[in-house]
């Protein structure tokens, strides 16, 4: 991490005493203090040291830094009581973030809060979402990233380069955990704005009241401890803004996003200048939009300036073809960063995972992969190294699907399962005809069952 983003963050959250930024050894990288009232340390006493010699006190155990280290899980808003090898003592909130990179721990981000243990009993728990700052240097997704047989996701990726290079505004919807934003990125980095910053914010991860700064900025004065920052919509300046989960956003701020994106130009909080912006604007929802507007989430203006380009991500459960791909890709990836030798699954894993809902659509294959590693000691992924949640619903819904075709007869049983095989083989291959191919029927039978079952042929 650059001191460049780390003036980013900074820009943007000021109710820190101190930011700390270790490697992944915890050797402190950089460092800011605003408190020199009460803690005298200067930079080139802490830079280039550990935290554990910072303060001897401290253990591996009880340094929020060295945890985060070592379980990659961010730790927020714990009291620490601090001595200094100087004598200095401080009572910090600390909250710690993990720094990844290709998938790896390569240090910490740790904001503290210098207070008096008469506040201690008073602290209220904060979360903090950091917006994502991306440049053109650091590891972001490209089109040859996104793996896939399905044929609606090929045309997704067919259709990227040509969205890439126009400046209409895009949006993208489908469930949570789809890959919507490897998507938006794929976008960003197919694109002319690739040399510029690709900034992504979780519009449901902010309060409203802090949102609207953070997306506009503000001016010194404007309100208690304000100070004089840029916001994102600055910040992406000449690249593209990610706006997800922007049904999540409260209807005023809403309004307020629709005026700045009509007329290109924001005025920050307790400004009177008005700053100009170009940006690609991509948004995410994640259910269809037409049930946001219906139901008071989406202002309907707002949908129709945003969705200029509308893309659907369909749900790994609609795209059954994909399973098998993504399975072995998670696997090889993991092989990598885990140094192990798993070369696939077993035949019953596989049809657990074809006959599966997912929910949690990809992120929850990767996860149930990833913990699958955790605990294999073969070759092959078996049903024992699978989550048990994944495994008992799993038998909850084949009960369900049992109860279901027992009240079918033997005709509408075959029936539905011979919907299902042509709904794959349209969803495998490029049109009508391969599919009659696939299924060993003519196109003309193929035709008919279309039209029986309801189903149609993609248009390409």
């Amino acid at each position: 991490m650059s001191d460049l983003n780390i003036e980013k963050l900074l820009n943007i959250y000021n109710y820190f005493d101190g930011i700390m930024v270790t490697d992944e050894k915890g050797v402190i990288k950089y460092y800011t203090n605003f408190r020199t009232d009460v803690y005298s340390l200067q930079v080139d006493c802490i830079v280039g040291k550990t935290i554990l010699e910072i303060h001897p006190d401290l253990t591996e155990e009880t340094s929020t830094i060295m945890q985060v280290l070592k379980t990659g899980q961010p730790i927020y808003d714990r009291v620490e009581h601090l001595t200094t090898a100087h004598g200095d003592c401080i009572t910090n909130i600390c909250s710690t973030l993990p720094i990844m990179q290709g998938g790896k721990i390569v240090g910490t981000i740790d904001f503290s809060r210098s207070i008096d243990d008469g506040q201690n009993r008073n602290i209220q728990r904060r979360y903090i979402n950091l917006p994502k700052l991306h440049s053109q240097k650091e590891n972001l997704y490209h089109l040859d990233d996104i793996v896939t047989s399905s044929q609606k996701i090929n045309e997704i990726k067919k259709q990227i380069p040509m969205i890439a290079n126009t400046d209409s505004a895009v949006m993208i919807y489908g469930e949570t955990g789809t890959g919507k934003e490897m998507i938006a990125q794929s976008i960003h980095t197919s694109g002319v704005r690739c040399g510029y910053n690709f900034v992504s914010q979780n519009c449901a991860a902010i309060p409203a009241n802090l949102l609207e700064s953070i997306l506009f900025g503000t001016v010194k004065g404007s309100f208690t401890g304000a100070e004089d920052k840029a916001g994102l919509f600055e910040l992406a300046n000449g690249g593209t803004l990610f706006l997800d989960e922007i049904n999540s956003m409260e209807m005023s701020m809403q309004a307020k996003i629709l005026k700045a994106i009509e007329e290109k130009q924001v005025r920050r909080i307790g400004g009177e200048r008005p700053i100009a912006f170009d940006v690609k604007v991509i948004s995410a929802v994640n259910k269809n939009p037409m049930d946001c507007i219906q139901e008071g989430l989406l202002r309907q203006d707002l949908f129709y300036r945003l969705s200029t380009v509308l893309i659907e991500v369909p749900a790994l459960r609609n795209r059954l073809v994909d399973i098998p791909v993504m399975t072995n890709y998670f696997i090889n990836q993991f092989n990598r960063k885990m140094n192990k030798d798993v070369v696939g699954v077993t035949n019953e894993v596989m049809e657990l995972f074809c006959q599966y809902t997912w929910p949690g659509n990809v992120r929850e294959l990767k996860n149930v992969i990833e913990g699958s590693f955790n605990v294999i000691s073969s070759r092959e992924i078996s049903v024992e190294n699978l989550p048990s949640y994944l495994t008992s619903r799993f038998e909850e819904e084949k009960d369900r699907m049992v109860n279901y075709v027992g009240s079918l007869s033997l005709t509408e049983k075959v029936e539905e399962y011979e919907k299902r095989l042509i709904q794959w083989a349209l969803d495998s291959t490029k049109n009508a005809s391969l599919a009659a191919e696939k299924l060993k029927i003519s196109k003309q039978a193929l035709n008919y069952k279309l039209l029986k079952y309801g189903l149609r042929e993609r248009k390409k």
